[in-house]
């Protein structure tokens, strides 16, 4: 299973927020380029970066900073944050960043989804965000009636090749991830999923592995010491 260390841009430093909520935001490092090649030196082979400043507002604010992350961590990146636009996912795409992530847009926007997955194929994930079972858009602001289930059916039919699965109600909480929720989408689609939200141990990444998800996206609980970069690395390595 592939994990994703996560770095949260917002006003130039990594943060981490708390059940998404932008008022309960903690900087864990005030140089991100130094994060993103600590993680790459310690074991990382891929991190999953979110321009918070982007998600708000609808367009690549640290695109600058990102791009410096990658030089300087040397392994692939993931990008979400308020991609919204084609000329938005070129712009990452051309300048080097590895994966985009279409977040809120998949909702709002699925013909948007349509086409950047037929430009671009696996370079592009869609991101699904969901309060009890909801789908919720705009920096998860706004819960919709859709189903995650549902929506993650609907892009399984456009060829959406990897779809990022956050339990908002988990997201920075380190109370676990939300393994009944993954497990149903394991059942409902064949395509790529990686878990985010929640994740607290070396023991939720086993499970998660278990579980046989293409990935997990572990944030909170690596900056706060519950789970290490060796823990990172062997969960990766080990045969499930």
């Amino acid at each position: 299973m592939q994990i994703f260390p996560a770095i949260d841009l917002k006003n130039g430093q990594c943060v981490r927020l708390f059940q998404g909520d932008f008022s309960k935001q903690t900087v864990v490092n005030e140089d991100p380029i130094a994060q993103a090649k600590s993680f790459a030196t310690d074991g990382a082979t891929y991190l999953h970066i979110v321009d918070l400043d982007g998600a708000l507002e609808g367009r690549p604010v640290n695109l600058e900073i990102i791009q410096k992350m990658k030089k300087a961590a040397q392994v692939p990146v993931q990008v979400g944050g308020g991609i919204r636009s084609m000329s938005q996912v070129d712009y990452y795409l051309e300048s080097g960043i590895d994966r985009v992530i279409i977040g809120s847009a998949a909702l709002t926007n699925p013909e948007f989804l349509r086409a950047a997955v037929q430009k671009y194929g696996p370079k592009i994930a869609a991101g699904i965000d969901a309060k009890n079972g909801f789908v919720a858009t705009s920096g998860w602001l706004d819960i919709s009636q859709v189903s995650y289930l549902d929506l993650a059916k609907r892009m399984e039919e456009m060829q959406v090749e990897t779809i990022i699965y956050t339990d908002i109600s988990r997201d920075g909480t380190l109370t676990g991830p939300n393994l009944e929720q993954m497990a149903a989408l394991q059942k409902h689609v064949s395509v790529n999923l990686i878990a985010s939200g929640g994740v607290s141990s070396r023991a939720d990444l086993e499970a998660l592995a278990e579980l046989g998800l293409y990935g997990a996206i572990a944030g909170k609980a690596l900056y706060n010491g519950h789970i290490s970069m060796s823990d990172v690395v062997e969960v990766e390595q080990h045969a499930y």
